[in-house]
């Protein structure tokens, strides 16, 4: 017998099977996915590999093919069906098959168990009363000590024996070997996810929600495994028809994951899956320790989880039989991988679900692009929910100019109209958000009287500005002097926007002494419960003010929080960037959200220099369709996705005389092999960054109005770059449809 195993080293020419001989040894021990130690390379150096696969035939001289050394005793096996996702996501995204092993394989190691131990006694009581007065006569006080506690409760912890009757080791020996006790022990999974199970409330659902989980409901008692976008506004119970379909795909014996955008929404999200689920509900995130990590690997392994709840990667959880996949807040940009190879959740998620026979369902209140595009063009199916879930109306928003602001001599942040209406929210013991859209704040310049954003004349996206005073687009490398003043009304008040979290907290601290105000950033939550304690503190209503970044409007529930107040609108609107119209909508439309959840009608303020924009106004009207409607016809304008598919060449080397060489050569390569009428290339040109630590990058922009071209021109440009050794000095990674330019 032989295996096929690839070798853990991240290297492109060494990214292929190789064949080892199965040790008679080790028969029936290997499995798909487990980790091996084995001699490699002319040295025969022991490096690990893993088991991709076996035959009973070698393509090789059989005399030449070197043998398994051993299995790895601090490896984690992984599911076959694991290793071929990692296959289909390095031929889909770039990279090497080890890189793409990595990413699926949650936990590299294993972890020292937890263990409980228990002594037992195994005599009735009786024979137990016997056996002490036997001790005492023969004045053996310890054995007479432990047998007396044990009469009175039969088990007990192995601490409390040694620690509080003081018992030795010997002594329990003793007992075991006269069969008067059993010392037991048991592995104890280390579970991140506190709380008390809660009896879950009688719901009622709305038209609407009941809809959605029928629909499902029926396509799954088919067998018709689909992928659904619930589409519903903001406070319509989206959560709640989750764990409805969730239970229903549970009680035929399967399992589901919940993928969240971001940690700071576990606690929440957890807490309303725990009364429903109990403690067969767990997590997976970063900020947990390895062994509470592997842990909840194991319980999900052994069939001990029902739920697994956590961000992109609890995506890869090995659960033995999973039937349904929910992604919520399907539109945020964390769900794309910033790390080779650069997958997105969504289209990883649907190849998983494809692959066991599961369903997957996408739920926003604004859904991205992409995902309302395939489901318009019949892709997905969707279910839309138009009215909160206990028919609370929308927040009343009204959008202040801060231009006039600033021309009636009020140079705050903080609007007066906001202001007054926080003076109001106090009086009554309401709760205030403050919303500070840092995303995309850096670098664009803007006039602060008519608010002008100066942009690119090719590409439509704003200039940057560079510390050499240049304003440059990240896009097709157009560059022109900075203004120093504005091209359309000739005001002075040009520049960039520098308030940040910090700032504004004090100023709300200076202008409203009397209210208790919490800051939610990252740096408050840099502590491995940081996001739990503020939102908790929060919701407990130990404050009055929350400031905070986008962190803070998504997903949240606060029921006594009546106002928000959006500051700086439109700092994500001008960013350099394709999507920035939509993440401006989606962040402003989840903001607005957080208001009026509660028995109070809600209000929310948005302070822009751009009142005028279609993402402003329609956020505000909290009106998707519209948007969709304007913004789809802009794609579609400029070739941008979903309308057609972009691939991101990302070069990046030491000498930048040979990156600008090799960008060259790429570029001539794919224009001989496509030509220009299937595709449109655009650069090479500087990304954000165009030099880091001494490292030079730039960046080619390849479009097409498939995907599958665009995975064919990665395909050829590996191989390419594979047999050019010039290639050797520079670092080249794939990006599909990237969330950035």
């Amino acid at each position: 017998m032989f295996a096929n195993i690839i070798v853990d080293i991240t290297h492109e020419k060494l990214d292929k099977i190789f064949q080892y001989k199965v040790p008679s040894r080790m028969e029936g021990e290997l499995s798909i996915g487990m980790e091996v130690w084995i001699p490699f390379g002319k040295g025969n150096r022991i490096t690990k590999g893993y088991v991709t696969g076996f035959s009973e035939h070698s393509d090789y001289d059989v005399s030449k093919i070197k043998e398994i050394q051993e299995i790895s005793k601090d490896g984690v096996a992984i599911e076959a069906k694991l290793i071929v996702l990692a296959a289909w996501m390095k031929e889909q995204y770039g990279g090497t098959m080890i890189q793409a092993l990595k990413t699926v394989l949650p936990i590299k190691q294993k972890e020292n168990a937890k263990v409980k131990r228990q002594v037992r006694l195994l005599l009735d009581k009786e024979a137990g009363e016997q056996r002490l007065a036997f001790y005492l006569e023969k004045n053996q006080r310890a054995r007479a000590r432990l047998l007396a506690a044990l009469l009175d409760h039969p088990v007990l912890d192995y601490e409390l024996v040694t620690k509080k009757l003081s018992i030795t080791m010997s002594v329990i020996r003793a007992l075991e070997e006269q069969k008067v006790i059993a010392l037991e022990s048991e592995q104890i999974y280390r579970n991140p996810v506190k709380g008390k199970t809660q009896q879950r409330k009688e719901i009622t659902f709305t038209p609407e929600q009941k809809h959605a989980i029928d629909t499902f409901r029926q396509d799954y008692e088919r067998q018709f495994y689909k992928t659904y976008l619930l589409y519903g506004v903001t406070g319509s119970g989206k959560t709640e028809v989750y764990m409805e379909m969730i239970q229903l795909v549970v009680s035929q014996g399967r399992q589901a994951i919940v993928l969240i955008p971001e940690i700071a929404l576990t606690y929440q999200t957890v807490m309303r899956f725990y009364s429903c689920f109990g403690d067969r509900v767990s997590i997976m995130n970063s900020r947990m320790s390895a062994g509470e990590r592997y842990d909840q690997m194991l319980r999900a392994k052994d069939g001990k989880v029902d739920v697994m709840i956590g961000p992109r990667s609890a995506l890869f959880t090995p659960l033995p039989n999973l039937g349904l996949i929910v992604i919520d807040e399907e539109h945020e940009n964390t769900y794309k991988s910033e790390q080779v190879p650069r997958y997105h959740a969504r289209e990883t998620a649907i190849q998983r679900a494809s692959m066991e026979q599961a369903s997957v369902v996408l739920g926003s209140a604004t859904p991205s692009m992409e995902a309302m595009y395939r489901a318009r063009q019949g892709n997905y199916t969707l279910l839309e929910m138009k009215n909160r879930s206990g028919m609370q109306k929308l927040a009343k928003v009204s959008i202040v100019d801060m231009r006039e602001e600033l021309k009636s001599g009020n140079r705050s942040i903080l609007s007066r109209k906001l202001q007054e209406m926080m003076e109001e929210r106090l009086k009554r013991k309401e709760q205030i958000l403050l919303f500070l859209n840092r995303r995309g704040y850096a670098g664009f310049l803007s006039c602060r009287e008519c608010g002008h954003v100066i942009k690119c004349p090719h590409c439509d996206v704003s200039l940057s500005l560079h510390r050499n005073g240049r304003l440059v687009c990240h896009y097709c490398g157009y560059e022109e002097p900075k203004a120093s003043a504005c091209p359309v009304c000739g005001s002075r008040h040009v520049g960039e926007f520098k308030a940040g979290t910090q700032q504004i907290e004090e100023m709300v601290k200076r202008r409203f002494p009397q209210a208790r105000t919490l800051r939610m950033d990252m740096d408050t939550t840099r502590g491995k419960d940081g996001h739990e304690k503020i939102l908790s503190a929060f919701a407990d209503k130990e404050a009055d003010i929350l400031v905070g970044t986008q962190m803070i409007v998504k997903g949240h529930d606060f029921s006594d929080v009546t106002l928000v107040g959006i500051l700086a609108a439109d700092m994500s609107l001008y960013a350099d960037d394709y999507r920035a119209g939509e993440r401006t909508f989606q962040l402003l439309t989840q903001a607005v959200g957080r208001s009026g959840r509660g028995d109070i009608e809600g209000e929310a303020v948005i302070q822009t220099y751009s009142p005028e924009h279609y993402a402003v106004e329609t956020a505000a009207a909290q009106d998707y369709e519209t948007f969709y409607a304007e913004e789809i016809q802009y794609r579609k304008w400029m070739g941008y996705p979903p309308a057609e598919n972009l691939l991101a060449v990302l070069a990046s080397g030491k000498e930048e005389a040979i990156l600008e060489i090799g960008c060259k050569y790429l570029k001539e390569f794919v224009t001989r092999f496509w030509g220009a009428g299937e595709i449109q290339i655009i650069g090479p040109a500087s990304p954000g960054i165009g030099k880091i630590n001494d490292v030079y990058r730039r960046v080619l922009y390849i479009k097409a109005k498939r995907y599958d071209t665009l995975v064919g021109i990665k395909n050829r440009l590996e191989q390419y770059i594979e047999v050019n050794s010039g290639f050797a000095k520079m670092r080249i990674q794939f990006d599909f449809n990237p969330m950035y330019l």
